[in-house]
């Protein structure tokens, strides 16, 4: 319980601090080819629903141009991922900019993933509870199979690690992500963005 309370918010602090400290040089190359590549945008910046469901902006590196059709649109994931974008998803180097949400206390470096904002009035009381945390970097469905996983799933998933949550599953979670990164087993593999949108319960 004091972990949840207070310990886990401890260590989200010095981990991001020194997270950033130490992938300060990643940082700052990206944000200079992103600029460069990206029209002078390195960054992305979207709602996204917090511990409780308060909105906060979570910022990403910008992987994806902003191209549209003729009806003004947004072009697929396909015609808009950028070479270098590829390259920094390939290796999830677009979550780093989240360790400033973790230090601004929107986000945990574990917890369950954010989600979109229009999908709040669709969960049911069970998923609801996701957001009983705050969202995290990485998660437990994250090292489960994220992209292959139903919409069930991950719920099932992210509510297990809210009632489970704890120092030890928190370490579990992050020695699996660090392996799925450098393996290369596709924690934010690109594949996500063509899941099929969430749409409640049926």
């Amino acid at each position: 319980m004091m972990y949840r309370k207070f310990f886990k918010r401890v260590l989200d602090l010095l981990v991001a601090l020194v997270g950033l400290i130490f992938l300060s040089p990643i940082f700052i190359t990206v944000v200079i080819m992103l600029i460069v590549t990206n029209n002078g945008k390195p960054f992305f910046f979207q709602k996204r629903p917090g511990k409780n469901g308060k909105i906060f902006s979570i910022v990403k590196f910008k992987t994806m141009n902003d191209k549209t059709d003729e009806q003004g649109k947004l072009l697929s994931f396909e015609h808009r991922v950028t070479k270098i974008g590829l390259f920094i998803r390939k290796y999830s180097l677009d979550e780093i900019p989240q360790l400033l949400n973790v230090l601004a206390g929107h986000m945990s470096i574990v917890g369950p993933r954010p989600l979109l904002v229009q999908y709040l009035p669709l969960y049911s009381d069970f998923q609801r509870q996701r957001h009983n945390v705050r969202p995290g970097i990485t998660g437990w469905a994250q090292v489960n199979g994220r992209n292959a996983l139903s919409w069930g799933q991950k719920f099932e998933y992210d509510v297990w690690y809210v009632k489970n949550l704890s120092f030890v599953l928190d370490t579990k979670i992050l020695l699996l992500t660090v392996k799925k990164v450098f393996l290369k087993e596709g924690v934010n593999s690109s594949s996500n963005v063509n899941m099929e949108p969430f749409m409640g319960n049926t």
